[in-house]
């Protein structure tokens, strides 16, 4: 029997709720999703035929454990936007050989402003005919258009769409690029934007981020301290969270290049990093009460766990409940768990999004 999603949903909320039951976390604050067209990313392969093509998954059989491909005509969790371009998109590659022939795969990245990026990957070699052509047909689409393979990658014109989310009253514009980490669920990103706002209030003190990427909490977050620094290992990503915070004109965010157990070391001293000098960061200056971190699945590494225990509050949002909860059992030995969230933003799956306040005992 399928189960509806509130009961789904329900369902994630009685097994985080039991598995941290020893944390003594208060209520459950439960931010839902919409059911359908809440994802703003899709990638599908291209499936030829000797008289067709179609957009394609693949599924495990039960039986066999062999992949069977199934055809997708429609894709449900996307946005709707994606839902209405994906056949035209696919008509038009049709009509032009040199846009279809040897076509691998087909990635989707929308914005909740209407912006569409799709890159067009090959198993083959691309050549001005093709660039011809694929600008023709982004500009009759109105979209944007990258083309991909081995050893070539051709942007057409940007290799990114904007994004915007509203949080406090504030809005907020992100360069959210191709293959760059966002949050595929925009609804519910801004949800979780809110809520990180909301639970630190107004504060006199400094912020601290760790994994930081694009600055997709930073830049509100930045309304609520007099000063950030916030640290992210990823080229790309720094350069993208620097032109997001020249975008919004905020002031008072500093970027560090670094992982998050180099900056454990810069901070007590143990090391010292040229990428530190080169920005001019001097991390004396700050007055840190707060630390924010947002970390891979992986979790936290223990020397970053013990830094965390000498700050006030810990905002910790998790992609991954069994690490956190492992994570929980170190920080939990200097505070205490006053603001619990589950944010729905893979619904329809068992994967959970979570939001921690601690704050030192």
């Amino acid at each position: 029997m399928t189960l509806s999603y509130q009961q789904q949903l329900q369902a994630k909320v009685e097994r985080i709720t039991e598995q941290f039951k020893s944390f003594q976390v208060p209520q459950l604050e439960v931010f839902d999703s919409p059911e359908q067209h809440f994802r703003m990313r899709a990638e599908f392969r291209i499936w030829h035929t000797d008289d067709d093509m179609f957009y394609a998954m693949f599924e495990r059989d039960a039986q066999s454990q062999e992949k069977q491909v199934v055809r997708v005509d429609t894709f449900p969790i996307a946005t709707q936007s994606i839902n209405d371009l994906m056949p035209r998109l696919l008509d038009a590659l049709k009509q032009t050989k040199c846009l279809h022939h040897r076509l691998f795969e087909v990635d989707f990245l929308a914005s909740t402003h209407g912006e569409m990026l799709v890159s067009l990957i090959y198993h083959r070699k691309l050549d001005e005919q093709w660039e011809t052509e694929a600008k023709k047909l982004a500009q009759t689409l109105n979209i944007k258009i990258i083309g991909r393979s081995r050893g070539q990658k051709l942007v057409l014109s940007d290799d990114f769409v904007l994004e915007q989310f509203t949080v406090d009253g504030h809005v907020f514009t992100y360069k959210q690029i191709e293959n760059g980490f966002t949050q595929p669920n925009a609804v519910v990103c801004q949800k979780m934007l809110q809520w990180a706002c909301d639970v630190v209030g107004n504060d006199n003190h400094h912020l601290l981020e760790l994994y930081c990427g694009n600055g997709n909490f930073t830049l509100p977050l930045a309304t609520k301290f007099k000063r950030v620094l916030a640290t992210e290992l990823a080229k790309s990503s720094v350069y993208t969270a620097q032109w997001n915070i020249q975008k919004n004109n905020i002031q008072n965010i500093e970027i560090a290049r670094l992982a998050a157990e180099e900056f454990t070391q810069a901070y007590q001293g143990e090391r010292e990093f040229r990428r530190l000098q080169e920005a001019n960061i001097d991390m004396q200056s700050y007055n840190f009460d707060t630390v924010f971190v947002d970390p891979p699945r992986a979790g936290i590494d223990d020397d970053t766990l013990k830094l965390l225990q000498g700050f006030n509050r810990i905002i910790y949002i998790s992609c991954n409940p069994d690490t956190l909860e492992q994570n929980l059992q170190t920080l939990c030995k200097t505070h205490k768990v006053t603001r619990f969230a589950l944010f729905d933003q893979f619904p329809h799956t068992h994967h959970v999004e979570s939001g921690i306040l601690l704050e030192k005992i």
